[in-house]
């Protein structure tokens, strides 16, 4: 097992890069970075002695903490079957960004980290909250995220989609997996060719929904001013909304404006009330 532990104030990235195996990452008030990588096979063990792991000063931009497992050969990554098979543990202060890019390792982070860019063949990516963006690109693996403050981007072929929160933009390209979101606080595009997508609750922007053969159901929060343009081919079209009244408000003020459009070819679409909303820390 390699092990390093470094003094990481102010601001801090984590690179990190392995070709399969799992990556765990948490954070823990301090300043300290921790990093511990364990060769689960015998070929990974191998490739031990040329893995880099070390620390760049980013001047102004604080800390880097760069894990790097080389390619047997000259090139990044390792041409495998199954592929040697790794373990990286780090523990770093909560705000770190996170570049991470691996061909089928396991990603799950937990607390609070800033921007986050993953990239992963058929591994699948479990994420915490996200204070920055949150961008995540993966062949087949499924993607989850609690709570993103900034802008969210996820695309996948055949991995599903799971989002307990999304406080702004959020951009959903899949083929056949499932999509699901919980709260949808801003403006959503969502795209799949097979799979279903369900938004628990819409509050405001545009929600814009596409699907072939998936069924689409969206919640609206109360208050919201809505505009409806839905449709489906061989499917059905049902709705819990009172379009035709006016949107509820407060002391005369208009209610946030969300504009919905749904499209499916043989999918179902349906339009639900949201239940009442779950309070939001940080918002």
């Amino acid at each position: 097992m390699l092990s390093e532990t470094y003094q990481t104030p102010g601001d801090l990235k984590l690179s990190l890069a392995i070709p399969s195996g799992d990556i765990e990452i948490e954070t823990a008030a301090g300043d300290s970075t921790r990093v511990e990588l364990d060769a689960l096979t015998d070929s990974a063990r191998e490739l031990l002695n040329g893995t880099r792991i070390e620390l760049r000063d980013r001047g102004a931009d604080g800390h880097e903490v760069v894990v790097e497992v080389p390619s047997s050969r000259s090139g990044f990554f390792i041409s495998f079957g199954r592929g040697p098979d790794f373990r990286l543990r780090v523990t770093c202060p909560p705000g770190a960004d996170v570049d991470a890019q691996t061909k089928s390792a396991d990603i799950r982070a937990r607390g609070e980290l800033g921007d986050v860019l993953v990239k992963t063949a058929s591994g699948d990516v479990d994420l915490g909250e996200i204070t920055g963006d949150a961008r995540v690109k993966t062949a087949s693996g499924d993607v989850s995220v609690e709570d993103v403050h900034g802008t969210t981007s996820v695309q996948t072929a055949s991995g599903d989609l799971a989002v307990q929160r999304a406080r702004n933009d959020l951009t959903g390209q899949l083929v056949s997996g499932d999509i699901w979101i919980r709260d949808a606080l801003k403006s959503a595009s969502l795209n799949t060719v097979s799979g279903d997508v369900r938004i628990d609750a819409a509050r405001e922007g545009v929600v814009q929904v596409n699907a072939i053969s998936g069924d689409i159901n969206i919640g609206v929060r109360r208050g919201s001013s809505v505009f409806v343009d839905c449709n489906t081919i061989s499917g059905s079209m049902t709705s819990e909304l009172e379009l035709s009244d006016s949107p509820s408000s407060e002391a005369g003020e208009p209610g946030p404006q969300l504009e919905i459009r749904a499209k499916t070819v043989s999918g179902d679409v349906s339009l639900t009330r949201a239940a009442a909303p779950a309070s939001l820390p940080g918002a």
